[in-house]
């Protein structure tokens, strides 16, 4: 007997192609293994500034873009403006079409999520972040006073709009933390681990002595991070340190001019990334904002050789045995003195293989998410 197919509506916060960040890469990577088990994905993607994808074509059923509102001004109403400025109508008459199942990604495509409309439907909401915690740590490490501020108006507005929450039969957090946070107040609450590039561990013999710091360089709390290091770490310390990334603040800029042992590599591809996370000898990953999970470590870990990260990197996310955890300035700077004359054995890369292939594969982790959805759907 010929098994029925299975469709699935995805609504995404951005058009998830080229995967070259966070938010984008779970959502892409998802597609991609929901495809391999023959879902039929009805892809709904707001753009502001990314062009139609014929890869994203490929993987989907179908594919609908809408543009993104913009306003003047952000501080209008209470509905966050992450999520007022992806409202359209054309997307909620294009989802009244069929009955199949809607997996809204982020808190900011929930627009219609309580729509009335919409109440026989099976609703699950992928959860990037804990979203009013991360702009709230967004406001601490930002210096643009219009943008503290906003950051703040939208994390009020954020911890209050979560309870649009309880309009879902499923909520799938990406990492145990948030799994924690969110089960103790919403039902239907499951951990999905964060879906990602890799399909296997694979650690290059090539294997140059520097340290890697990466990551877009735009984004506040990657800013602090490199300056952070700059500061406290590598300012005395004669090994070789590449910070990688875009956006870099003329601030950083200038700080990297004044160590002899710092070099930058910003406008860099996602490959170029990639080669430099696997010819580099430590990855030295940390935070100062413990949301979510960090998608670069999960990358770092697949294709480097030592991880050398602070608590807040790995808190609660399963990662902690396959990382070198050191949170102070002196720490950090004995362990990269030490990890420089070490070899990343095989006993190491077992270990890494053992827990990334066991937890983290896309395939067995999109099958679960089909598990959990369809089940709702008999």
């Amino acid at each position: 007997m010929k098994t029925a197919e299975r469709h699935l509506h995805i609504i995404s916060f951005d058009v998830p192609y080229p995967a070259n960040y966070g938010g984008v890469i779970d959502v892409f990577y998802k597609i991609k293994a929901l495809h391999q088990l023959g879902i039929k994905v009805h892809l709904h993607a707001f753009h502001y500034g990314r062009n139609e994808s014929e890869e994203l074509s490929q993987l989907c059923h179908e594919v609908h873009y809408y543009k993104r509102r913009t306003y003047k001004n952000p501080f209008i109403g209470k509905t966050p403006y992450i999520v007022s400025t992806r409202n359209d109508d054309t997307l909620l008459r294009n989802l009244l079409y069929d009955d199949y199942p809607i997996l809204f990604e982020g808190l900011h495509t929930t627009y219609h999520l309580a729509d009335k409309l919409l109440k026989d439907r099976i609703k699950v909401v992928r959860m990037h972040n804990i979203e009013h915690q991360y702009y709230a740590k967004l406001e601490e490490s930002e210096r643009s006073f219009f943008k503290k501020y906003f950051f703040k108006v939208e994390s009020q507005n954020l911890r209050s709009y979560e309870k649009i929450l309880h309009h879902a039969q499923l909520i799938a957090a990406i990492s145990p933390a948030d799994f924690a946070y969110l089960n103790k107040k919403f039902k239907g609450v499951f951990y999905l681990p964060a879906f990602h590039s890799n399909e296997q561990v694979q650690i290059s013999t090539e294997d140059e002595p520097f340290v890697l710091y990466h990551g877009n360089l735009g984004v506040g709390e990657n800013d602090v991070a490199a300056r952070f290091l700059l500061r406290e770490v590598f300012n005395d310390l004669d090994v070789h340190l590449v910070i990688a990334g875009n956006n870099p603040s003329d601030e950083l800029i200038k700080l990297v001019e004044e160590r002899s042992n710092v070099t930058i590599q910003p406008s860099l591809t996602t490959a170029q990334i990639d080669a430099l996370i696997s010819k580099a000898h430590v990855n030295l990953l940390p935070t100062f904002q413990a949301t979510g999970i960090k998608l670069k470590l999960i990358n770092a870990l697949y294709k480097g050789k030592f991880c050398l990260v602070n608590s807040l990197m790995v808190k609660n996310t399963g990662l902690e045995s396959l990382c070198i955890v050191k949170d102070k300035p002196d720490q950090i700077r004995a362990e990269v003195k030490k990890l420089m004359g070490m070899t990343f054995d095989s006993n190491l890369l077992a270990q890494r293989q053992q827990v990334l292939e066991e937890r983290f594969c896309n395939v067995e982790n999109a099958r679960m998410l089909n598990e959990q959805i369809f089940r709702l759907k008999t």
